[in-house]
């Protein structure tokens, strides 16, 4: 019996646990009657939204190494995602714990709708869970974002190749690239540095984990896949 009652206690307490770091997200069409509003309802859907921001923000967790570790989570209790029109023209953006997602892009978008939007979803949820320090390099950032949508395998087969693009820190799907070098040289590199990245950056981290300044690693990378096309920009934010 005092066994049966241990038991019982540790399930109620892991089930607060639980209750404590839950996350609420909700999704909002602003432009329903635009043309990609509609499509936004027709082919996407809040509900299919709702769910896979669930299974991206776990996916995010299990990458960071945060599934068992919450205490290296970067807090947060609720996830907004807007369906609206981007006077920037973006794809969509991300500030704080809300998302903004162009109608223009799902309106316009050839092919497969839900798949593009789940890549970018995945991108921008990263923004939303990843430290983000003031001092880091933007391109690092979105590299991140992007290396997330890569391990995901909602990585768009025209972005950038292996050996791809200019410098280490030039984003998005060129920086994404590099850390899946770098991560083929240390298999838990990208949540360790993002682990780092709690309080502030400094380019020691890469020496930190992978004995080599960053510039020697990018050079080493450049070098193992031997060329060098030009990678066309994105708007992401």
């Amino acid at each position: 019996m005092p066994y049966f009652h241990v038991q019982c206690c540790l399930i109620i307490l892991v089930a607060l646990l639980q209750g404590a770091l839950s996350i609420t997200y909700n999704v909002t069409d602003l432009v329903p009657n635009t043309p990609g509003g509609i499509r936004f309802e027709k082919e996407i859907g809040v509900d299919y939204c709702i769910q896979e921001m669930g299974t991206i923000n776990q996916f995010i967790y299990k990458l960071f190494d945060q599934e068992n570790n919450p205490g290296d989570r970067r807090p947060q209790d609720f996830v907004q995602l807007y369906i609206d029109v981007h006077a920037d023209n973006a794809t969509a953006a991300t500030q704080g714990n809300t998302i903004n997602m162009s109608s223009i892009f799902i309106q316009d978008y050839d092919g497969d709708v839900k798949w593009g939007f789940t890549s970018i979803l995945y991108h921008e949820m990263t923004h939303v869970f990843q430290w983000l320090p003031t001092d880091a390099p933007e391109g690092l950032i979105e590299g991140i974002a992007d290396y997330t949508m890569l391990k995901a395998n909602y990585f768009p087969p025209g972005l950038a190749k292996p050996g791809d693009g200019d410098s280490w820190d030039q984003g998005y799907d060129v920086t994404a690239r590099f850390l899946e070098y770098c991560e083929s040289l240390l298999q838990t590199f990208v949540a360790q540095l993002n682990k780092k990245m709690k309080d502030s950056y400094n380019d020691s981290y890469f020496v930190d984990l992978l004995g080599k300044p960053v510039d020697t690693l990018w050079k080493e990378y450049k070098e193992k896949y031997h060329h060098d096309p030009k990678v066309a920009p994105r708007l992401l934010f």
